[in-house]
């Protein structure tokens, strides 16, 4: 098992570095075929996301894999960069810390917000992707298909992925979730057009199918945001209208002071909605709204503070399920490796028994035909003593070899079996 990976990520390497490195699907699906012209023995993997670009390697000749300085020039060439800005803020891995790594990273205890559950869908892509490209192979299928099993593990045995740390995040599944039971259909109102607004409205949108509206004092950064979600824009001036229509709400203006009062509320709103509940998300800093509104039957109002408090709790909660997520990494590691050193020791096993039973098959035959007076059973009786022979025979050597496979020191002793039995390579 030869495995190799290099890779630029968001814990080396800046934003505008990364930019210039990312792969869209067409572009993976060209590079690939291409390298894999250029590195025709290797099976070969292409993770590209916002936060990370990797590439990953696997050959089951040494010889044959490419070095670390081989998979950078594959990358930097492809997108015409010069190694001098590049080389200094990238990672490189093999053997058993490509294996780690990418369940680490399919776990997603290596995003930039550990626990979101964006990345396995990811890692599952980029796969899909090489097979279709036909660069991956038995090698690269085991290592992506345990990764993707220990975070499935991860997921279900933790609770890490649970407590979610994004204001977002927090937001629309512990807060908003505990108002409605379902965001289909919902009445969702944004005020201003922020990048808070657009990515808690990501959340939401993965929770469910809620209309959108749009109200903002710039038409035009209004409108493009109404348009990139599906929704409605509406004037600054329907904004009494529109908060007695919404059941959610989510603000994020620069405003240097509230633009809804309580005593404007409990004049413009507040009797319209008949005490019909309305979740309002105040993101913005100073507040949107003033606190008093919160005192309104069927009001729920949460402020940046509430959300960063619960953030807070929810990250110390989640460092407390770390160690039990690395285990399992450590587990699923020392497993797939154990799996791979035993595959590694089939052939000789193969030759070894074939090596035993040849011999035995022949001296039976030799026996039977100085012995034709034996009936059927007597004969049943030696083969199956013969059986037997060659099996207790060959139970020490393939135990010890079982052990030594679980430990990664089986090198040593398939090479001395080969010899000694006189096995092919």
């Amino acid at each position: 098992m030869n495995l190799r990976m290099i890779g630029w990520s968001h814990h080396e390497a800046k934003l505008d570095v990364r930019q210039m490195l990312v792969f869209d699907p067409a572009q993976t699906a060209h590079a690939l075929g291409a390298w894999q012209q250029r590195f025709p023995q290797s099976e070969l993997v292409l993770v590209s996301t916002c936060n990370r670009v990797e590439l990953y390697s696997a050959c089951k000749d040494e010889n044959r894999l490419p070095t670390a300085d081989a998979l950078i020039d594959a990358i930097l060439s492809y997108h015409n960069l010069s190694r001098e800005q590049y080389a200094e803020c990238l990672s490189t891995f093999s053997q058993r810390e490509v294996v780690q790594h990418i369940y680490r990273v399919a776990a997603s205890l290596e995003s930039m917000v550990v626990g979101e559950p964006q990345i396995l869908a990811q890692v599952k892509e980029a796969y899909q992707c090489a097979q279709q490209a036909g660069t991956t192979g038995p090698l690269l299928h085991d290592v992506f298909q345990t990764a993707l099993h220990t975070a499935k593990r991860i997921t279900s045995e933790t609770s890490l992925h649970k407590h979610r740390v994004s204001i977002p995040s927090v937001a629309i599944a512990e807060l908003a979730s505990c108002v409605f039971e379902s965001f289909d259909g919902k009445y969702v109102l944004i005020l201003g057009a922020g990048e808070m607004a657009e990515e808690t409205l990501r959340y939401l949108r993965d929770a469910g199918s809620p209309e959108i509206h749009v109200v903002n004092r710039h038409e035009e950064r209004g409108r493009q945001v109404a348009k990139n979600w599906g929704g409605d824009f509406h004037r600054w001036e329907d904004l009494w209208d529109q908060l007695a229509r919404a059941d959610l709400v989510i603000s994020t203006t620069s405003a240097e002071e509230p633009i809804v009062s309580t005593e404007a509320f409990a004049e413009h709103v507040e009797p319209r909605r008949h005490q019909r509940p309305l979740f309002i998300l105040d993101l913005a800093v100073p507040r949107d709204f003033s606190p008093g509104v919160g005192q309104a039957l069927g009001i729920y109002l949460y402020s940046l503070d509430d959300l960063t408090q619960a953030c807070q709790r929810n990250e110390a909660a989640r460092a407390a399920e770390l160690p039990a997520a690395e285990k399992i990494i450590t587990e699923e590691a020392d497993r797939y490796f154990a799996n791979a050193h035993y595959r590694a020791t089939g052939p000789v096993i193969s030759e070894l028994r074939r090596g035993m039973h040849e011999p035995k098959n022949a001296e039976l035959s030799r026996l039977f035909n100085k012995l034709p007076e034996l009936d059927d059973h007597a004969r049943q009786e030696i083969e199956q003593f013969a059986d037997r022979l060659v099996n207790k025979m060959l139970h020490p050597p393939l135990e010890s070899l079982r052990d030594a496979s679980q430990n990664g020191t089986h090198h040593g002793l398939l090479d001395a079996l080969r010899r000694l039995f006189q096995l092919e390579d």
